[in-house]
């Protein structure tokens, strides 16, 4: 694992060559730049080309940000202009771990939600075992009830959806493949067999677009418009509900979005969330079904 100021040096690093862009930014800009940043922080700096290389090789191999050197300008910049979700939320991280331990000394600077463990300590062998196409075996403890059952899965992919981490696994169903999603944090009991299993074609991020959530798609994607209210469509301007959003129009004190995607459980449940906040426009029988959970939802109060 990186030390912290290596963990800063990145951070600073990334900040810098996203600020200049295109125009890329000399090493002594680079330099300048951290040791700048260095200072506000009250730390000791100590910052060489050897160390930048370091650095730049560091970030191309654990982050997958390539930083090239253009000669005929004499600047380094970002190979890939925009850093996909993954690279931000990792850096992203970076950052949280560098604000606690500034602030764990006062236990009142920063209040984090209490939260059971999420699993993440599987993240390393799970990760192992997909790269290696090795077999996994665990318990897995279903959501709704506390039954358990044990699993032989072969691992193909790891994705998070509202702070939980799932595994993408193919069961074995005959010669068919058969992904099934499984929660971290209902994972125990985890063993990498030395079995070796050959994947088959599977596109995670194609199974997954037109998707919300960890349910993916099974039926057509539809054109989706919802409409809110002033400030909860601000909200959702900054945090996308879906990669597809797009902002149609702004009326009445309204905003209106919309998507396309497969209306699966976990988006229906996401509109849910928003009370009188959300109205969904069209389609027709996407509305109708969202009637139906209101109503189910009245019958609750009696009403």
């Amino acid at each position: 694992m990186a030390k912290q100021e290596q963990m800063l040096r990145l951070q600073y690093i990334k900040e810098i060559l996203q600020i200049r862009g295109k125009r890329g930014a000399t090493y002594r800009e680079i330099d300048e730049f951290i040791e700048k940043k260095f200072i506000e922080k009250d730390r000791d700096f100590n910052f060489s080309e050897r160390t930048f290389n370091r650095d730049r090789d560091a970030m191309e191999k654990v982050l997958a940000i390539k930083i090239v050197y253009d000669f005929s300008r004499k600047v380094y910049f970002i190979k890939n202009e925009e850093l996909t979700n993954a690279e931000e939320s990792v850096f992203d991280n970076l950052l949280l771990v560098e604000a606690y331990r500034e602030a764990k000394a006062n236990s009142e600077i920063m209040i984090f939600e209490p939260r059971k463990s999420r699993g993440l300590d599987l993240l390393h062998g799970i990760i192992h075992a997909i790269m290696h196409q090795n077999v996994l075996s665990f318990t897995y403890t279903k959501f709704w009830t506390d039954e358990t059952s044990h699993r032989v899965v072969e691992p193909y992919a790891l994705k998070e959806f509202q702070h939980r981490w799932y595994l993408l696994a193919n069961e074995f169903k005959g010669e068919k493949l058969f992904i099934k999603t499984y929660a971290l944090d209902r994972i125990s009991d985890m063993e990498i067999k030395s079995t070796k299993f050959k994947k088959q074609n599977y596109d995670v991020k194609e199974a997954f677009k037109n998707s919300f959530g960890i349910i993916s798609a099974d039926g057509e994607p539809k054109e989706i418009i919802l409409s809110f209210d002033w400030e909860q469509g601000n909200y959702i301007k900054s945090l996308p509900l879906h990669h597809s959003q797009i902002v149609l129009k702004e009326e009445n004190g309204r905003t209106f979005f919309q998507y396309f995607l497969s209306p699966t459980y976990d988006f229906k449940k996401e509109i849910l969330s928003f009370g009188n906040r959300v109205v969904v426009v069209a389609p027709q029988d996407f509305r109708e079904e969202i009637l139906e959970e209101i109503g189910e939802i009245l019958k609750n109060y009696n009403i």
